[in-house]
């Protein structure tokens, strides 16, 4: 019997013996029903210790190895390894599976933690990142993902209380993590000298912070917040693998072999010794605890688990135990017995008692064990050893009997004879010895023959042959016991005892089909079931028929072991299965379960789904498969890859284009008025009522909706590419479509409106080929036709994504919801139904079970019934298939060939089939109440068509308003009215390419002829219908009409063509001289005496129409031809080759002629469908073909169709490369032929394969508004930008580097300080020195006071705004009394009437853009975005300065604005990466609502609509885009600016809104647009006379604010403030004092403007007095480099780039005085008296100012690079100067101003940095560029070389960084980054430094040891480039480089 069928039997898992100890821990626990849970292999196991029973879960696809519990005791958590691991959430009652979890790790998932309430899960994978992800479970949605660590997370625990904060330990750390938004931030545990940093192997959270950890040495280590504060010593002797916090307290378990039980408070209660307990052995190592009330669970390494009553806790009780570490291979059954034995790598052999499911007897050997057998009675047991050795023991007390060693290598096989008088032993050397029993086990034989080592052995019943299997694939024979080989005749028909070989004709069928390697390692044979059943490498338990001959035979498949099934046996009486997994070492018991015992209906199985068998590859049980109608099978093959994408064309458009000067685009438009055609060839269920009776339907790229009562159409043209399936919403007001590409877009729309309210894409690949709502409307599934017919459903609203699964191999069909129950649906498609449940972020399915009812048979529709459990599907064969659950319980004949469609009514069914006949049906498809058949006979004269045959296979159907409407595979739509008449509504061509179209000459008709072998005439007028249509006997490509319309020519793909009747379409004439197929015909202009028939054998043939005789032939075509045209006198043919040649010949002869171009421009033609020549080459876009071209009969407008499925307009003649143009969509792919009708009132156009014809309106050049749709512009413009401004180029061009990557700030050389090589120091100084005491190393000034150390900096005040290059950076708060806005990486809050400043610091590097949140429900949220490579945006409450949520964000570099949306729910965010990606944010939930590139060059700014969430605008480089957020997508339209008079687009910086739709957007050239919608209206010309950078819309009264640069005068202002429309004007000025005005940022609130400019000032303006008032003063952009603190004053100076000096009030924080200095200055000192200043500038020269004037007391320049620094000496008699040049210079200021230099030191390596004069100015410490520091004479300049002598110096100041009394402030990292400044405070005890990482940091002073300990303080942004004490220690001030920004911190 050669059947392929699988048997009828099953396997049912009954009993697991094993718990995975090895390799995880913290995998056992109580459920709620005290049941035990844990895993083993890839089975979840829930075991009942009451009743000894065991469920499975069997939801995973390999290895579990983490596992957590829900707070609930019911759910639990189970994570995977894997290349695609998941995570599962399930009930340990029911066993079903509540959740799944995809896509959030790679390789496995390592640990799983549920938060205290339950809601959120915490997980880690095995990534070489060690991910953390926070999983919305219910939802199956990622909140946050992580990097967790660089090594291994052994555990991770959510804290009891605070539900945002977790923790994870790993090797050598623990990370205390707060999730905030979608960013989860690690803070290292800080093992201080506490404890010793060391590998943490698990933790458990309590209250108050407090943190728990067991460590490596055995050790708890007790942590409160980050830092470690006491240990628990040695709470075990060796690691603590895992701790649980149950309810009374804690319990640990650990390597040690004990459980140690503690109260809440972590007080020892009890200990458990497990080594000590009746089972326990030496080296018992526990993996997992979990202490519930009296009871305590323990698993060990070595897979036992344990229970332990705390009363009684010196007896534990064994529960579980299974094979240890190890790979498990040995299995054999007793022959009488039910008993299993199994020997494993462990050492151990164990006998299994089957139906007790307990172990019986374990014996320990000294060898790993690979192989056993039992004789015949079962007395005796050998044992085949992995060292070549094979033992033989008695079984009544496992004594040994002998043991034999005799070969080198692992015995992998042995069995006794049938009469047990020989035992044959295989082993890996290649050979089998035979032992005689009898004679103490003397060898009696060899077989030698296998080249390979032996896998499998057999004996033949009569005990004389021996069959081997060898690793080369041989199958053996040998004559018993010598051991000759016997040939394969001779053994032919043998009866085997046992079948175990996994070669042989028997068993041939047990590999796949082409496969020659075969992944079965262990079969065994049922001979009176005749099953076979196998194990394999992919963890599959198999059984199949046997014998099993054929290859690829059908199998049922059993999952649960992990990789390797190593061994299956049947046991002696034949109930059960039992099979050994290698990795795993679990030994799994299965049931067998007989076809008598099930009565052919399979029983179903738990989680059939995930087990059972009914395997993908092995379907039913009927075993001749049905014939695939050939429809189906055409459909199934059909590929919808595309060569190109059309989301490609720009960029390659892009790369062709470059910067053309191009020919304009035409003014006139088209519009889309009616499409002939409904795609039913390759597409079912896409045709639907709308709530008001209009039909919906889809063709090519266009969804139409037709009104049955006026005949007309509307369309939603959102699709770029064929659309393949469409439904409607349950309300039927909303329609949801998708289509083919690459990342296939579904489109849910509004009937009524047109317009996509959700755009949903991201999940599929290829294309989408089925949809549907849910019956309650919110959510959508969607089937792709990727490999493996992916489901997802969505909830379309808001565009996430809720689930997804593999739908199925094979093709897909349909996909129905259940309408009783939303979460269940059913599939059905190729050979398939699978019913599916939705659960979390997966779905589940079971299969079909067909029994004996039915044969396993494509389905193709499908419906749901009156109840929830009952479902029919409509089979392939013509059958109705009723399903009750899963199971199959009737079928009954309906149609003649496959069911197409089915729809359920109230009260039945209606069903329609290939054989074109609409059945109605009872309820329960009892009785088949009326049927249908479509003939034309039945047609009512009212239809709009003609059918084409009778009977025309149906593929859609649905009722409503009394009728059926159907639609056909030869895509007809027709409407029955339940009395029986048929009227057609709308019809195309049927599958296959249309290619030929000719518009009647005189009245609104055309004609069209197809590959689908038929020529049709249709109606244009308003009656739009097919009038005529005839068959051909071949398809055809080409038509054309006589001039007097009266003769049709049609050319066919054989070659020949004929000539019909216009009007009756019968034959005139037909011709066939030609092979190829005919690509053009025409007929001569006038008279119509000739015709022209070009063919791809290219040649043009001219026939006289009158005589019917061929009197000419063109030649010399090189290439096939594709057009012709007439000259309008009838004497010249013009005609394309596909070789892109333009050729001319004579008529009637055909002699070629050469034309040039000039003379060709003066031929008038008769017609114009040339696509090359002159006159064309501006139509061709350098990519993919030109089909067709027609010129309007004005000469004014070419239309084109192209391969791309585009229509296009161009002006003709269209002269020079890539002439603009305007593009309509609505075919897919190939728009074969464009004509224009004769009138010139509307383009005609066919689309290849999309069958569709299309009839485009013409609209002269009209009201831009009123278009509906105009189609793209053809391009991104690149004209020349209307005008141009240096601080917008240079804003274009920034590129924002994070402090990561930015360079040391000066260019230093040599090694620095900590890696120098030094002297090692004299030896410690006596305790008495007998010399005088070394003196201060600083003066001490202010003796007096106590001296203190300052402990901490608290930042105090700013100075500084970022206005250089950001906008819109400034806001009120809290009703005008507070602004906010930021400098450097600090958010600032002041209050206008106090002064003060608050601060949020948590950004790690500059701050690029502010917002806040207009909407009351949010008062004072503020949103910040910043500069790194993975940047984050905070959101935070400006009062309280909390955090309220991060956003990790997908812009690379930063984040260039932000803004809220109407309701202060969603954020936007755009980057300045260079695809400046624009992201939507739900900033509460962290989540990203999407993402998608804005535009190629910088966008400066985005902003809602004030009364919108979805509207946005966005403006940049030559740029405005209109978005719309729909769902999950972003739609935008560019700015028309066509309409508006010298509208030009404009590089646009600034954007502002009014009531009806208004925008208004501020220009480069000091323009502002105003847009209604997305078309320019009108220019409000000059509002400024420079570029428009600011705008803001009030919201309460609508008045708009604008801020522009602008040269103050009498008139202008920079800020002027607009009514609503923005059609009046007030300006203000600010009395800056500049020359030009700059503001950067405006905002409007009572009765005030705040004004921020570019050079950092922030500016009130009154709006009814006009005056100003500054409220902060800063640097402009460039470094701030001097500074310096007064002597005895507040007071400090700072001295920048910017060429100006500034002396600031420390005390009222306010700026004194400034003057500029015309050249950047670089340094900056006060003399010691306070009353001269002296400033050192860029270009060498230094100036003393006079403090009180700031006039100049003295100026030089001795030098011409840049001053670095500059010092008075302290008896005011000395000036040092330090320049780049590597010089001091001295100059006497006793002398006077003249400044005469009196000295000078040299030999100073590289370049001055710091210098410091001594307390005695005798002396001056020099650190320069090289990292060395010098002492040098005062003022002769010479160095000083003796340390003694340096040593005893007394400083008057220290700003030096280098010197050992500083080495401590140089980190770890400095080869990155240089500290930059220091400076030691007046008491001498600390010092203060500023670094390259914008850190400003405090230490004690001296430092000498490397790395010492410091507090750091962020907010400059990268560097800080000068720090100074003030006077009295009271204030730090630090100054940043890039930032221009002061800080000031206050010394605590």
């Amino acid at each position: 019997m050669s059947d392929k069928t699988a048997p009828r039997c099953q396997l049912r898992l009954e009993w697991i013996h094993g718990y995975r100890g090895h390799q995880c821990r913290n995998n056992l626990f109580y459920t709620a029903g005290k049941e035990l849970v844990y895993f083993v292999a890839g089975v979840g196991v829930v075991y009942n210790t009451r009743d000894h029973t065991q469920k499975f879960y069997l939801g995973h696809n390999d290895d579990i190895i983490s596992l957590a519990l829900h707070p609930d005791k019911v759910l639990v958590a189970t994570g995977q390894v894997g290349a695609e691991p998941y995570v599962c959430v399930w009930d340990t009652y029911a066993m079903q599976t509540v959740s799944i979890l995809r896509d959030g790790h790679t390789h496995g998932v390592a640990c799983l933690a549920f938060d205290s309430d339950g809601q959120r899960l915490v997980s880690v994978g095995l990534d070489a990142k060690n991910q953390l992800c926070v999983w919305d479970w219910r939802r199956g949605r990622v909140l946050a993902t992580a990097t967790g660590h660089s090594d291994r997370i052994f555990d991770v625990v959510w804290d009891p209380v605070q539900s945002s904060r977790l923790v994870s330990c790993g090797v050598k750390h623990i990370k205390f993590w707060t999730l905030c938004g979608n960013a989860l931030t690690p803070k290292r545990g800080v093992f201080g000298k506490t404890g010793d940093l060391q590998t943490i192997l698990c933790v458990a959270a309590a209250k108050d912070e407090l943190t728990y950890a067991g460590a490596l040495n055995g050790d708890v280590y007790v942590w409160r917040g980050v830092t470690l504060v006491r240990t628990v010593q040695a709470a075990h002797g060796a690691g603590i693998f895992s701790m649980h916090a149950g309810d009374e307290g804690f319990a640990t378990g650990g390597r040690d072999g004990c459980v140690r039980l503690w109260d809440a408070g972590f007080k020892p209660i009890t200990r458990i010794d497990l080594r000590e307990a009746e089972h326990g052995y030496k080296g018992l190592s526990v993996r997992s605890v979990c202490w519930r009330g009296d009871r305590v669970l323990a698993g060990t390494q070595d897979s036992e688990i344990f229970e332990v009553m705390v009363r009684d806790r010196d007896k534990p009780l064994l529960l579980m135990q299974g094979h240890s570490e190890g790979e498990l291979w040995a299995l054999a059954l007793h022959p009488k017995q039910p008993v299993a034995v199994t020997g494993s790598d462990d050492r151990s052999v164990r006998l299994w008692s089957l139906p007790d499911h307990t172990l019986l007897a374990r014996c320990n050997m000294e060898e790993a064990v690979r192989s056993v057998a039992f004789n015949h009675d079962g007395s005796q047991l050998a044992l085949g050893m992995k060292d070549g050795s094979f033992t033989v023991l008695r079984v009544r007390d496992m004594t040994e009997v002998v043991h034999i060693k005799d070969r080198k290598e692992v015995i992998h096989e042995l069995k006794f004879s049938p009469d047990g008088g020989l035992l044959a032993v295989g082993s890996n050397d290649g050979l089998v010895d035979v032992y005689a029993v009898a004679q103490r086990y003397k060898k009696v034989g060899e077989c030698g023959r296998s080249q390979s080592f032996i896998t499998h052995l057999d004996w033949s019943v009569d005990g004389r042959f021996l069959q081997t299997n060898d690793g080369a694939g041989e199958q053996l024979v040998y004559r018993m016991p010598a051991g000759k080989l016997v040939p394969r005749e001779e053994a032919m028909g043998t009866h085997w005892v046992t079948w175990t070989g996994v070669l042989g004709a028997e068993v041939s069928g047990i590999c796949p089909k082409y496969s020659s390697l075969t992944p079965v390692n262990s079969v065994d044979a049922n001979y009176s079931s005749a099953v076979l059943v196998t194990g394999d490498d992919h963890g599959l338990v198999k059984l199949f028929r046997f014998p099993c001959l054929k290859r690829g035979a059908k199998f049922k498949k059993y999952i649960g072991h992990s990789a390797h099934v190593t061994n299956v046996r049947w046991s002696s009486d034949l109930q059960w299965v039992l099979s050994t997994g290698g990795a795993d070492h679990a030994l799994f018991q299965w049931r067998f379960l007989p076809e008598g015992v099930m009565d052919g209906v399979l029983e179903p199985l738990l989680q059939e789904g995930y087990a059972d068998s009914n395997s993908g590859e092995s379907d039913s049980d009927v075993s001749d498969v049905p014939e695939l109608d050939s429809d189906i099978e055409q459909e199934a093959q059909t590929s919808y890859e595309r060569q190109v994408y059309k989301e490609d064309l720009p960029q390659l458009r892009k790369k062709l284009i470059g910067s053309l000067k191009r020919q304009k685009a035409p003014e006139e438009g088209l519009r889309l008025q009616f499409v002939h055609g409904y795609r039913g060839f390759d597409c079912r269920n896409n045709l639907f009522y709308s709530q008001t009776g209009e039909v919906v339907y889809h063709v090519a790229a266009v969804a139409i909706v037709y009104n049955r009562l006026q005949h007309s159409q509307k369309f939603y043209l959102g699709h770029d590419d064929d659309i393949l399936s469409l439904t409607v919403h349950p309300l039927k007001d909303y329609v949801a479509s998708a289509q083919v590409g690459r990342d296939p877009a579904i489109h849910v729309w509004d009937i009524s409106t047109l317009k996509c309210l959700s755009l949903l894409k991201g999940h599929h690949s290829r294309g989408v080929c089925a949809l549907e709502f849910t019956a309650d409307g919110k959510s959508l599934i969607s089937v792709g036709i990727d490999e493996f017919h992916s489901i997802t459903i969505w909830d379309w609203r808001k565009g996430e994504r809720l689930a997804k699964a593999r739908g199925h191999k094979d093709k897909i069909f349909v996909v129905k919801s259940n309408p009783l129950r939303t979460d269940k649906l059913v599939t059905v498609g190729i050979k398939h139904i699978k019913f599916w449940q939705h659960s979390g972020g997966g779905l589940t399915f079971r299969r079909g079970i067909f029994g004996n009812l039915g044969k396993q048979e494509t389905m193709m529709s499908a419906c749901y019934g009156r109840s929830e459990d009952l479902a029919f599907s409509g089979a392939a064969n013509g059958d109705i298939y009723i399903w009750k659950d899963t199971a199959l319980i009737k079928t009954l004949k309906a149609h003649d060939g496959p069911v197409f469609a089915m729809c359920s009514l109230d009260k039945g069914f209606v069903s329609g089939g290939k054989d074109g006949v609409v059945a109605l049906w009872d309820d329960m498809f009892e009785r088949c109440l009326k049927t249908y058949a479509v003939k034309r006979a039945a047609l009512s004269p009212s239809s709009k068509g003609l059918l084409l045959e009778d009977n025309p296979s149906i593929r859609a159907l649905t009722l409503g308003h009394g009728r059926v409407l159907l639609g056909t595979r030869n895509g007809e739509v027709l409407e029955i009215d339940k009395s029986g008449p048929m009227t057609l509504l709308v019809q195309g061509h049927m599958e296959g390419e249309v290619w030929g179209l000719a518009a009647h000459p005189l009245l609104p008709v055309c004609a069209t002829v197809s590959d689908d072998r038929s020529l049709r005439l249709w109606e244009l007028s308003t009656n739009h219908r097919m009038v005529a249509v005839r068959k051909l006997k071949k398809g055809g490509r080409c038509c054309a009409f006589s001039p007097d319309g009266k003769a049709l020519a049609v050319g066919l793909n054989d070659g020949s063509f004929l000539v019909v009747n216009a009007d009756t379409l019968e034959d005139m004439l037909t011709f066939h001289h030609r092979r190829q197929l005919i690509a053009d015909i025409r007929f001569s202009p006038g008279a119509g005496k000739y015709l022209a028939v070009a063919s791809h054998d290219s040649f043009v043939d001219i026939y006289n129409v009158l005589t019917s005789k061929r009197v000419g032939i063109c030649k010399g075509a090189g290439g096939y031809l594709t057009h012709l045209d007439w000259d309008a006198r009838g004497k010249l043919l013009q005609v394309n080759t596909g070789a892109k040649q333009q050729l001319f010949f004579e008529a009637p002869r055909g002699r070629q002629q050469n034309i040039s171009a000039s003379e060709l421009d003066k031929l008038d033609w008769a017609s114009w469908t040339s696509v090359l020549g002159p006159a064309c080459e501006g139509i061709w876009a350098g990519l993919g073909l030109v089909n067709s071209a027609s010129l309007s009969g004005d000469r004014q407008l070419l239309a084109t169709g192209d391969d791309f499925g585009f229509v296009k307009l161009f002006n003709f003649p269209s002269r020079g490369r890539f002439a603009k143009f305007k593009r309509y969509m609505g075919h897919s792919t190939n728009v074969t032929n464009v004509r224009w009708t004769n009138d010139d009132a509307a383009l005609l156009t066919v689309g290849g394969a999309d069958t569709a014809l299309m009839i485009w309106s013409r609209e002269p050049m009209g009201h831009k508004e009123s278009r509906t749709l105009d189609s793209e512009e053809s391009d991104d413009d690149t004209e020349e930008d209307g005008g141009y401004d240096s601080d917008v180029a240079r804003e274009k061009t920034v590129d924002y580097v994070t402090k990561i990557c930015s360079a040391s700030i000066r260019s230093m050389t040599g090694t620095r300080p900590p890696q120098q090589h030094r002297e090692p120091p004299p030896e410690d100084r006596p305790p008495v020195s007998r010399a005088t005491p070394l003196p201060d190393k600083l003066l001490r000034n202010n003796v007096t006071k106590k001296k203190k150390v300052v402990e901490e900096l608290l930042l105090d005040h700013v100075f500084g705004f970022r206005g250089f290059d950001c906008r819109n950076n400034l806001h009120y708060l809290n009703d005008g009394n507070d602004i906010v806005f930021h400098t450097a990486g600090a958010a600032v809050v002041q209050n206008l009437s106090a002064g003060t400043q608050s601060f949020y610091l948590e950004h790690t590097d500059d701050i690029l853009c502010l917002s806040v949140n207009q909407h009351p429900k949010f008062p004072h949220v503020v949103a910040t975005g910043q500069i790194a490579l993975a940047p984050c945006i905070h959101v935070w409450d400006a009062v309280t300065k909390q955090t309220l949520s991060i956003l990790r964000c997908p812009h690379p570099k930063g984040v260039g604005y932000v803004h809220f949306s109407a309701t202060g729910k969603l954020l936007l965010s755009v980057g300045v990466e260079p695809q400046h990606t624009i992201t939507v944010w739900r900033w509460q939930e962290g989540t990203r609502v999407t993402s998608q590139g804005g535009h190629s060059e910088r966008i400066f700014v985005v902003e809602f609509r004030p009364d919108s969430d979805t509207q946005f605008v966005s403006v940049g480089i030559k740029h405005i885009k209109f978005w719309t957020l729909v769902g999950g997508s972003l739609l935008y339209k560019k700015g028309v600016v066509g309409a508006v008079e010298d509208g030009r687009m404009q590089t646009m910086l600034s954007v502002a809104f009014g009531a009806n739709n208004l925008t208004f957007t501020g220009a480069i050239n000091g323009d502002v647009f105003v847009w209604r919608e997305h078309f320019l209206v009108r220019v409000v010309a000059k509002a400024h006379s420079g570029p428009v950078f600011s705008m803001y819309t009030t919201l309460r009264d609508g008045l708009i604010v604008t801020g522009g640069k602008e040269r103050p005068t009498k008139e202008g202002g920079a800020v002027k403030l607009w009514d609503q429309e923005m059609k009046r004007c007030r300006a203000f000025q600010l009395e800056t004092g500049q020359p030009v005005e700059n503001v950067r940022s405006v905002c409007r609130g009572k009765g005030k403007i705040l004004v921020g400019t570019k050079d950092g000032e922030i500016i009130e303006v009154g709006e009814k007095n006009a005056a100003s008032n500054t409220m902060i003063n800063g640097h402009t952009q460039g470094g701030i480099w001097g500074l310096a603190a007064h002597p005895f004053k507040d007071v400090f100076i700072s001295a920048s780039d910017d060429g100006t000096v500034r002396i600031w009030d420390l005390a009222d924080k306010k700026l004194l005085n400034k003057v500029s200095l015309g050249h950047p200055a670089k340094s900056a000192s006060y003399s010691p008296n306070g009353e001269m200043v002296c400033i050192g500038m860029e270009n060498g020269e230094f100036l003393i100012l006079l403090v009180n004037s700031l006039t100049v007391w003295g100026k030089r320049r001795d030098r011409s690079a840049a001053i670095q620094d500059l010092r008075f000496s302290p008896d005011n008699r000395f000036l040092a100067v330090g320049s780049i040049e590597g010089a001091v210079d001295f100059y006497d200021l006793s002398l006077g101003p003249s400044l005469n230099r009196i000295g000078y030191c040299k030999d100073i390596p590289g370049f001055v940095l710091q210098i410091d004069f001594s307390a005695d100015s005798k002396h001056l410490q020099v650190s320069t560029s090289t990292y060395t520091r010098q002492v040098h004479e005062v003022p002769s300049g010479k160095i000083v070389t003796e340390q003694s002598v340096c040593e005893k110096i007394t400083w008057a100041t220290w700003t030096s960084v280098l010197g050992d009394e500083v080495l401590g402030v140089w980190p770890r990292n400095a080869e990155k980054a240089d500290v930059n400044c220091a400076c030691v405070s007046h008491a001498g005890l600390n010092l203060v430094t500023g670094d390259d990482f914008g850190l400003v940091k405090l230490f004690d002073f001296p430092c000498p040891e490397k790395f010492a300990k410091h507090k750091r303080y962020f907010g400059h942004s990268a560097h800080v480039t000068n720090i100074r004490f003030s006077c009295d220690d009271k204030f730090v001030i630090s100054a940043g480089g890039s930032d221009c920004s002061l800080f000031v911190w206050r010394c605590q």
